[in-house]
């Protein structure tokens, strides 16, 4: 694909994208998606947002209720930081700046400006450790730093050469906040490219070296118009919030990029559970809500069941409290049919389930209000193609039969100077590395990650199959099922069980979840070991950590 003439000084992430012939097709006929050569994705986030519809509207809230920011403050903060980025800091177009800290409006403005000021974010958590970060750094080339004081140990051991750093959140001279203040409050967006680099979003790197997946200008814009616009459908007048970190795509997309591109708010705080959530939601009023299925599980677990009243005791909360919520929104993990039931009879609320793929830069297949089939993903989002293939990665297979699940749309794999981009890209189609089956419908229905089949005597087992048996029984609240090397069978399929609290583990309880399983499953799928755990690895976004299961002597 030919790229536009480029705005970056720095070349540095243009030329160490994937080969062409490497890149996955990208679809693009659809109007909404036919952006101009030139585009800041910042800017029109924002400054475009303002032209429509004006600088008045609260566009970011704290739980601690201090005063909202509105979109005009917010944009006098993100010119001023960009002033410093290209000033004080010396940042060139293209340059990445590494940005650091919890979920809050500073970040999230810092993000901003390095949109505006042409930069290259490499959002990362606030929780990864030094030698994360360092190899992060080496791999992208970092020469920036935006970073919250909170977070400033971890990035400082780092020891990152020539890296030039801001601090927020001091409040003292040397502040980047007010360092910013002291600058001028406008400022004119670098006019990138719509493929020039925006972002670059790293993989867990749970299985190796970590993955730099690089998006464009016009893919920050292209994921607001397909599932945001057609599946989500925000108002101007929604306040989002949610518990994913901007460090991941799930958090960055549901809580900056969709609020801003239709003139929303959204609530950017940390969580410290299920119930400060629903406190959240009921005292902020807020109607669209991006977590995680185990989140919701942990919501259920604290509302009261209709018609109950509240026992005093400050563990059961009013389903009142939802009154103001019209979205759900579910990924990072499969979401169990029990599991939107369950919410769906409880709040009447119907969860949107949807898979996305950092690759991807967002959701790609999902289905709201009446189209939603629980236990179904979706089909695929408006703007995208999804199909079911072998082995091969290129052969589709008939409808209702597993295979793996190929995508592509306005978005795409692109690693930053990655061996690996032929393993994910195959025949101009992004591999997500999902099982799945393509029912008759045009429904897809998850399987299992590729890598999570158990294969016990010759069979074939989903993990995610046996954990929805285990989650309908009333006395468990979290499940994982994984297979362990068994010299017999290959693999014996092994269920890890979170018990809801006052359930008593043992061999009895044991026994009675084996019995249950049983009744439902085809004897090989039933779990031959059932381990009691006080909770499962999870990471930030609540995905659930398999591999820790596995091989739990990483630990």
């Amino acid at each position: 694909m030919q790229l536009s003439p480029s705005a970056h000084v720095d070349t540095f992430a243009r030329d160490h994208l994937p080969p062409p012939g490497q890149w996955p097709d990208l679809l693009l006929e659809r109007p909404e998606l036919r952006y101009p050569d030139r585009l800041n994705c910042g800017a029109e986030l924002l400054d475009g947002t303002i032209d429509r519809l004006g600088p008045d509207r609260p566009a970011f809230h704290t739980a601690d209720g201090a005063e909202p920011w509105s979109y005009g403050t917010l944009q006098s903060t993100v010119d001023r930081v960009a002033h410093v980025l290209t000033g004080e800091l010396g940042l060139v177009p293209g340059n990445r700046v590494l940005l650091r800290g919890p979920t809050t409006p500073a970040l999230a403005a810092c993000w901003l400006a390095v949109m505006k000021a042409g930069g290259v974010a490499v959002t990362v958590l606030a929780a990864q450790r030094a030698h994360e970060l360092s190899t992060i750094c080496r791999l992208a080339r970092v020469t920036h730093a935006l970073c919250d004081a909170d977070s400033a140990e971890e990035l400082t051991k780092a020891a990152v050469p020539g890296l030039r750093t801001a601090f927020f959140g001091r409040g003292d001279p040397d502040d980047l906040l007010t360092r910013a203040a002291r600058q001028p409050n406008a400022f004119t967006a670098v006019p990138t490219a719509a493929d020039d680099v925006a972002l670059i979003a790293f993989t867990s790197g749970t299985t190796g070296r970590p993955k730099g997946c690089v998006h464009f200008h016009r893919d920050v814009l292209a994921i607001a118009d397909t599932f945001s616009a057609h599946v989500l459908r925000p108002r101007s007048d929604d306040v989002f919030t949610g518990s994913p970190p901007l460090g991941f795509t799930f958090g960055l997309g549901g809580l900056v990029i969709f609020p801003l591109r239709a003139g929303a708010s959204a609530l950017l705080d940390q969580w410290s559970g299920a119930e400060q959530m629903l406190k959240v939601v009921e005292r902020h009023r807020i109607s669209v809500l991006f977590t995680a299925p185990t989140a919701y599980r942990g919501m259920l677990a604290k509302l009261e069941a209709p018609g109950d009243a509240a026992d005093g005791t400050g563990t059961a909360v009013s389903v009142d409290a939802l009154a103001s919520l019209r979205r759900c929104v579910s990924a990072g993990e499969h979401l169990p049919a029990a599991t939107w039931r369950a919410w769906h009879e409880r709040t009447g609320l119907r969860i949107i389930d949807g898979i996305g793929a950092t690759e991807m830069l967002h959701i790609f297949i999902s289905a709201s209000d009446d189209a939603i089939r629980p236990g179904r993903t979706g089909v695929p989002v408006p703007g995208f193609e999804a199909r079911v293939v072998a082995a091969d990665g290129a052969t589709p297979v008939p409808d209702g039969e597993p295979g793996l699940l190929s995508v592509r749309g306005p978005v795409g794999c692109r690693y930053l100077d990655d061996e690996r981009q032929r393993e994910y890209v195959r025949d101009g189609w992004n591999l997500t590395g999902d099982t799945y089956v393509r029912e008759p419908d045009g429904y897809f229905r998850y399987v299992a990650r590729a890598d999570d089949m158990i294969i016990t005597a010759g069979y074939n087992v989903a993990g995610p199959e046996v954990e929805e048996v285990l989650l309908r029984h009333p006395d468990v609240a979290e499940a994982a099922v994984v297979g362990r090397p068994d010299e017999k069978r290959g693999q014996v399929v092994v269920a890890h069980v979170v018990l809801t609290p006052g359930t008593p583990p043992g061999s009895d309880m044991a026994e009675t979840l084996r019995q249950f399983t049983t009744s439902e499953l085809t004897p090989y799928k039933c779990p031959r070991e059932i381990i009691f755990a006080e909770s499962l690895p999870r990471t930030p976004t609540g995905k659930l950590q398999r591999y820790r299961l596995r091989t739990p002597d990483l630990e």
